[in-house]
């Protein structure tokens, strides 16, 4: 079985919803620092991306969990595969994710940083679909809602394949 990738979101569109947020968030924590959580590997490039826009103070780290395996569809089984380099305790947390799906994992995730103690914590995705969510997740920033697609780009893989792609594409099986 192979697969073709369908365009959904473009480089373009999705660099100027970027820039945007970044605005938002510049605006929302002016004269604070932000800790910012990376959620690996799929936030990497989003990330980078956000960062270079924000205007105040950042600070970064990076977190890696799973609930995918080499699947399509999220196991509801999270795992921490890297915890955090530093203490979250009295710190402003923006946890950037690469796309929110069912919810579960972020739902999890949240529920353990708020255990730190952080100042406050917000989150900010690439992608959205809300029409996967089975827990409640607040998400205060997103970049994008999509249907309940399979996207790959920016970050997202397939097997490991298409995080390079500069756009949001759809995995197409044929």
């Amino acid at each position: 079985m192979s697969e073709k990738i369908r365009v959904l979101i473009s480089e373009e569109k999705v660099e100027q919803r970027i820039q945007e947020i970044a605005d938002e968030i510049n605006r929302d924590y002016a004269g604070r620092e932000i800790h910012m959580i990376c959620v690996l590997k799929g936030a990497v490039f989003f990330m980078c991306e956000l960062s270079k826009r924000i205007t105040v103070p950042v600070s970064l780290d990076f977190m890696s969990v799973s609930s995918y395996g080499d699947d399509t569809k999220s196991s509801g089984v999270v795992k921490i595969i890297k915890d955090l380099d530093q203490p979250l305790e009295g710190k402003d947390v923006l946890v950037v994710e690469d796309i929110i799906d069912s919810g579960r994992t972020l739902s999890y995730l949240l529920r353990i940083l708020k255990e730190r103690h952080p100042y406050s914590i917000r989150l900010c995705t690439l992608l959205d679909k809300p029409d996967r969510r089975v827990t409640a997740v607040d998400v205060d920033y997103s970049c994008f809602q999509i249907p309940d697609e399979f996207v790959v780009g920016y970050g997202l893989d397939y097997m490991q394949k298409y995080r390079n792609l500069p756009y949001i594409g759809v995995v197409e099986f044929e």
